[in-house]
């Protein structure tokens, strides 16, 4: 079958272009390889696009400015602490890889005009570690695809692999199809690097590994289907901590239109006034720009069940125990999805701190105001009951009739509904955000067997390598996205034969 496709060579071939693989892409290319990346949609950034943007590190120009000393030490020994109870199942080679090269990929990033603000605390990190990307996180698929460009990187989008191809016991080339269905294989003389991301969107491989409460529950991206975990398990790798999966969680919904915030270009320029604007300007000011992580994937404090709102789903039922697994069974009602219903006595108290409706760690909080100001959409207000149905599209009639059995003793020791105006945040629904199975690698990022043998050919990176590392708290996944990404690149590039290496693709 190959033989009728067209045949595309490179040195490296890059498979994903989210932050691990065109950090892969960008390191093979300054080795002077020739390189083709390959990503299914339509523009690069993946996941990383969708995060808030934080990325942990030490010894940083930030943390020195700080007069904070820190060390690489220091954070392997916190990520422990980080782990609890799943500390003893860490991949402690990958961890102290991650910790050791913090400094240098932040830096690096900073030089290819990524600008960050912070650090931030973030306990139990005894010293603030947390960066925040401004003025949001596509910044690192903007300057990180157009350094790869500049490098002469192949950048192929809406091409989606199909399966990895072996000649002789060695992964030669991968066999991928465009938008319009055509297929062509992609040709690596030296190696594949996957770096599909992870499987939140992979039905089939969380079933395999994973919760059965997970299955079909859907993904934060979308796109996220393991791609990268299914081709390479079809040569005999292993996925290593394939239960742990976080989610289900509940998010509000993603808005349909991006705000003038998230219009801004990432230039290095604009960055570098917000930067200053952060530190300079006051809180007041400021807010506009803090509050557009408001259409990043954020969910609901916990504290909205506990002083008393209710899950509602978009009959007009309430469906759940508030206090237990919420999202849960925001994962099984018929239509996935739930509105947050309360009253003005709740409402009040979410309009500052201690009771804030969400937070991005070290950015902001966001109260029941800001989203009454930036996120119309999932908003709802009424003087009435039936006219918050209406502003929520569920009938009426359920709501109202809900709502007075409710109040009239079905709270048992919850605190009645019944003061005006009433007010509705959603739909949330439950995603899961990520997952932490990540293939079996060495600390070359080649991919392994489960016997430990080694598939001749084939690095991963981000999660698609994440080997049984573990990333709890923020900052973590960022941080092993670039840097493995770069170490996979790298010995990839090497696997080219002297003779046989090129400085660009040929056709």
């Amino acid at each position: 079958m190959s033989g009728q496709l067209q045949i595309t060579e490179a040195d490296v071939v890059v498979v994903g272009g989210g932050g691990s693989g065109l950090a892969a892409a960008s390191e093979a290319a300054r080795l002077g390889r020739s390189v083709i990346l390959l990503e299914k949609n339509p523009r690069t950034g993946g996941t990383t696009s969708w995060s808030v943007g934080s990325v942990t590190a030490t010894n940083t120009p930030h943390q020195k400015r700080a007069g904070i000393q820190d060390s690489p030490q220091a954070h392997f020994e916190d990520l422990a602490a980080h782990a609890g109870a799943l500390a003893p199942r860490d991949n402690l080679a990958l961890r102290r890889i991650l910790v050791d090269n913090t400094t240098d990929m932040l830096e690096w990033l900073m030089r290819l005009g990524v600008v960050f603000v912070g650090p931030m605390p973030e306990p139990p990190h005894r010293y603030p570690r947390m960066h925040n990307v401004v003025p949001n996180s596509k910044s690192f698929a903007y300057h990180l695809t157009r350094h790869c460009r500049d490098l002469g990187v192949d950048i192929r989008v809406d091409t989606s692999i199909e399966r990895l191809i072996e000649e002789n016991g060695r992964v030669t080339s991968v066999e991928a199809k465009d938008a319009h269905g055509a297929r062509e294989i992609f040709r690596a003389r030296g190696a594949v690097v996957l770096a599909a991301g992870d499987y939140s969107g992979g039905s089939d491989i969380k079933a395999q590994v994973a919760s059965p409460d997970v299955v079909d529950v859907e993904a934060v991206n979308a796109t996220s289907t393991g791609d990268g975990h299914r081709m390479a398990q079809a040569l005999g790798a292993t996925i290593v901590n394939g239960d742990i999966v976080r989610g289900p969680i509940m998010r509000f919904i993603p808005p349909a239109q991006s705000n003038l915030i998230q219009k801004l270009p990432p230039l290095k320029t604009v960055a570098r006034l917000i930067a200053w604007a952060m530190n300079a300007m006051p809180q007041w000011l400021l807010r506009p720009f803090l509050m557009s992580f408001l259409t990043t994937a954020l969910g609901p404090s916990a504290d909205l069940f506990r002083e008393g709102a209710i899950l509602v789903n978009d009959r007009g039922e309430r469906f759940t125990d508030e206090l237990g697994k919420p999202a849960y069974d925001v994962a099984k009602q018929p239509d996935r999805l739930a509105y947050i219903v309360f009253d003005d006595a709740i409402a009040e108290k979410f309009e500052a701190w201690p009771y804030f409706v969400s937070t991005a760690p070290g950015v902001a909080y966001a109260y029941l105001k800001d989203y009454r100001r930036n996120r119309r959409d999932i908003y709802h207000q009424a003087d009435t009951i039936p006219g918050l149905a209406a502003s929520m599209r569920v009938p009426a009639d359920r709501l109202v009739t809900m709502l007075n059995r409710y109040n009239g003793g079905e709270r048992f020791d919850r605190p009645a509904l019944s003061r005006k105006p009433y007010y509705a945040l959603g739909p949330v629904k439950s995603y899961v955000v990520f997952t932490d199975g990540g293939l079996k690698v060495s600390e070359r990022l080649e991919v392994l067997r489960a016997d430990g043998s080694v598939i001749p050919g084939l690095y991963a990176a981000g999660s698609t390598g994440q080997g049984g590392l573990l990333l709890e708290g923020h900052g973590h996944h960022l941080g092993w996205a670039f840097i493995s990404g770069r170490i996979a690149g790298r010995h990839a590039a090497f696997e080219v034969p002297l003779k046989k290496r090129s400085d660009a693709a040929t056709h």
